[in-house]
């Protein structure tokens, strides 16, 4: 006898973000990728011949938006389904918007590649491990796709660059390789980068030592004598620069030595001095208050 095939799932419903589920809360449903479906979903599931575990295309015909999920429970109202709120954002749907879930058959995952899309992802110790949890509660993973995880209280969502060895694949009970782009945003200082600041930084500091040791000569100010003559030429006087300028290490240092650096002056004698100026002391005249009798 000849049976027909059966024709796969495929039926239009209106969409509701969890929070809007009767009862509690579903934060089980939040926190993962499947959906709640209606009942009838279910009689209807059971008499055609799909292939277990149960995986939906949900799209969005107004925006030719595509994702997929699985199926937590079939306990939603006749014609709704409920999604979480990161996978009615990946398919822009508005609540009460209409989707339209299919049957699918997905092949096994094999890789992943996933990129933060905050920089405090990085703050986590073992990102692999938090994934590796998350992703107990998704049936699927489409490329594409930000994905919203849970870890200390805290959302991080996540971006799925790449999968393989498709664009949408199952993750359940497989092995799959992981591996993370940098969070968007983040920006590595290349090693040339920071050379190049370094230089500069030493350019300026070298440039600013040596404008600082050209204007400055200790004891430079100018003196005058009590006597009123003039004091010596500032030639003579003046204090030589050191020979190593200060600021700037001494690359021909060998270790061992001690090297003590002073001021240098010029090299003249006091004799020399005392012949060049003509001043004596006490040279004056002597003057008497009283006048000398006659």
């Amino acid at each position: 006898m000849f049976h027909e095939p059966m024709r796969p799932f495929n039926t239009q419903y209106r969409c509701y973000s969890v929070s809007m589920l009767p009862g509690n809360e579903r934060q089980d449903v939040e926190r993962g990728g499947k959906i709640i479906m209606p009942p009838s979903a279910l009689d209807t599931l059971t008499r055609l011949n799909i292939v277990y575990p149960m995986l939906f295309k949900l799209s969005n015909k107004k925006t030719n938006r595509v994702t997929h999920s699985g199926v937590l429970e079939f306990v939603a109202d006749e014609g709704k389904v409920y999604l979480p709120y990161w996978m009615m954002r990946n398919l822009l749907l508005e609540e009460g918007g209409f989707i339209q879930v299919e049957s699918v058959s997905l092949p096994i995952a094999t890789f992943s590649k996933f990129q933060p899309q905050a920089e405090d992802f990085l703050d986590i110790t073992n990102p692999k491990a938090v994934l590796e949890n998350a992703l107990r509660s998704f049936a699927c993973l489409t490329t594409g796709d930000i994905i919203a995880i849970k870890y200390n209280d805290k959302i991080y969502e996540l971006c799925a660059l790449e999968t393989q060895p498709g664009k949408a694949v199952s993750i359940i009970e497989c092995d799959m390789n992981v591996e993370f782009a940098a969070p968007l945003g983040y920006k590595s200082p290349s090693q040339e980068s920071i050379m190049d600041t370094d230089m500069d930084s030493s350019s300026t500091s070298a440039a600013d030592v040596e404008m600082d040791m050209r204007s400055f000569i200790p004891f430079a100010g100018h003196g005058n004598r009590l006597d009123g003559k003039k004091r010596a030429s500032d030639s003579d006087n003046k204090v030589l620069r050191p020979l190593v300028k200060r600021g700037i290490p001494d690359y021909d240092y060998q270790v061992g030595t001690l090297k003590f650096i002073r001021n240098l002056r010029s090299t003249h004698s006091i004799d020399s001095e005392a012949k060049d100026d003509p001043f004596q002391a006490f040279s004056g005249q002597a003057q008497s208050l009283r006048s000398r009798r006659p």
